[in-house]
């Protein structure tokens, strides 16, 4: 596979795509040139200059990822990226420390008029008494946004000694309560009591000059504004107008409406400071960004899980941790599914069952889903589309949650109907590595550890079946590694489920369906 890199990333993140991958290194594309050469190419790796457009999405037949090395994705369509299977995939922990300290810079440099004494002193200038400023000691810093920057900040302001609040509706009591700061219900109360605010939200269409004349009427006498977040969400004529009238002491900017931008009025106000969008422009945030970003591409390329795709379902890294183990499984099982359902799928019950439960399982829904339409559909299969695959089929797919049965801890269920009647697929994890198991096949109990190659055979239960089985397979040289059966009751129906150490040919599961009288012959490699 091939990996196109547009823009400079870490060297380290070079060499981790590089022990897998062919990496071509292209900082010189124009945009059609991008368009042509992307035709080659299985992984795409930009920052922020290289515009990703539906144009060049659409002319890019094998790309399955964009990786992004920084957190904004503005230069990205994500819609057509995500209407094509192409996962986007960004690092949004690499430089939220460098963000958090800037943050704490701008306050600082604002609260003391570090900018301007500098430029004067340099100048020739000793005017002590005109830069007077003020303490962030005792004073009440008002956080919009309690995400990861934002609890840096927190943190941060804390050491100076300063009282924190913060308002984020998205973000639970218990959270704040962890972070000791306190939890004000609006946004309009933030902005009474705050002597000094800053802002840690996503530009959305919500957020857009959220901070406006109204707000700023709200505000103290004297109130202090830093922005390292997103351009737009501070109406900058407001802030302007705020900063004239005397109602705001300060302001201190590093992103704005339109960038890059050399001229505005806020430049010519002795009260702002601003630089040109530097909170990720550290050499640790940069070198983070590429080599975790790498590291996204490999793992997307090797079909494994990518933590850090935002056209994926979320999740939060306590939950990750604790589904992650069962990502492989939900595959497993939808893939099981697809091949005993022969063709036909209507309503899918997906049963969570036990600690699991408690988590948002959207991602383990994918999980199944991604293994449910690899065996039976022509274009690739991924963590983007697949649910988008479900719905062009018109099937339902319904989550239910229980508590586990008396034998499991967690307990994962697929279940629906085929031609024969209806039709369930469980599996669980085991022991302190989470080694996978079956323990339903076709409805039938069972227990049996997966493999690459697996074979499960449905039939009445009468003596000799398991022998002609084992026969087969051992006069065609195919070697059974374990195998375990289930029933319904003696001489009703049973499921057999072996491992073997290669692929059983379809002719010879005609022939043991033959010999052995079997109704249902299947071979899956997984």
């Amino acid at each position: 596979m091939k990996v196109l890199v547009t823009e400079k990333i870490a060297d380290l993140g070079i060499e981790k795509l590089k022990k897998d991958f062919e990496v071509d290194i292209r900082t010189d594309l124009t945009p059609e040139e991008l368009k042509q050469a992307i035709k080659d190419y299985d992984a795409l790796i930009i920052r922020s200059a290289t515009k990703v457009t539906e144009g060049i999405i659409g002319n890019a037949p094998k790309l399955k990822i964009v990786g992004r090395a920084g957190i904004g994705l503005d230069n990205v369509d994500v819609d057509a990226a995500t209407r094509r299977g192409i996962m986007v995939a960004n690092a949004p922990q690499s430089n939220i420390i460098s963000a958090a300290e800037h943050t704490i810079a701008l306050l600082l440099a604002q609260a003391r008029s570090i900018p301007r004494a500098h430029f004067t002193l340099k100048a020739g200038k000793w005017q002590r008494s005109k830069f007077e400023g003020v303490e962030v000691f005792d004073k009440v810093l008002g956080i919009i946004g309690l995400g990861r920057v934002g609890s840096l900040v927190a943190a941060r302001a804390k050491g100076l000694g300063m009282k924190v609040i913060a308002y984020d509706p998205y973000v639970p009591k218990d959270r704040f309560a962890d972070l000791e700061i306190e939890m004000v219900k609006s946004l309009e109360e933030l902005l009474k009591e705050a002597d000094f605010i800053t802002i840690h939200l996503p530009k959305t269409a919500e957020t857009r000059n959220i901070i406006d004349k109204e707000k700023f009427a709200l505000m103290k006498d004297g109130v202090r504004i830093t922005n390292t977040a997103r351009g737009g969400i501070v109406n900058e004529k407001a802030l302007y107008e705020a900063i004239k009238s005397g109602k705001v002491a300060g302001a201190a900017l590093d992103v704005f409406e339109t960038e890059p931008v050399t001229d505005s009025p806020l430049f010519k106000l002795d009260e702002v400071v601003v630089t040109p969008h530097l909170g990720a422009s550290t050499s640790e945030a940069q070198d983070k960004a590429g080599i975790i970003i790498a590291e996204q591409v490999v793992a997307a390329l090797k079909g494994e899980f990518v933590s850090n795709a935002v056209n994926i379902p979320a999740a939060g890294a306590e939950v990750l941790k604790e589904l992650r183990p069962f990502l492989p499984l939900a595959e497993m099982l939808g893939k099981l599914y697809t091949h005993f359902a022969q063709g036909r799928m209507g309503a899918l019950d997906i049963e969570y069952a036990g600690d699991i439960a408690q988590y948002d399982v959207a991602l383990l829904t994918v999980a199944v889903l991604k293994g449910l339409f690899e065996p039976i559909v022509l274009e690739p299969v991924t963590y983007v589309n697949a649910s988008l695959l479900a719905r062009d089929r018109g099937i339902e797919i319904r989550e239910v949650r229980t508590r586990a049965p008396r034998d499991y801890t967690n307990l994962i269920t697929l279940k629906g109907e085929n031609e024969e009647g209806k039709l369930s697929v469980a599996g669980t994890l085991i022991g302190k590595r989470n080694e996978p198991r079956l323990v339903k096949i076709y409805d039938f109990d069972m227990d049996i550890s997966p493999s690459k190659y697996m074979a499960f055979f449905r039939y009445a239960d009468r003596p000799g079946v398991i022998g002609a089985v084992g026969t087969t397979l051992g006069k065609n040289n195919i070697n059974i590694g374990t195998m375990q059966v289930g029933r319904d009751i003696k001489r009703g129906e049973a499921v057999m489920g072996i491992n073997v150490d290669s692929p059983i040919p379809q002719e010879i599961l005609d022939e043991i369906r033959k010999v052995a009288h079997i109704k249902e012959a299947k071979f899956i490699t997984f």
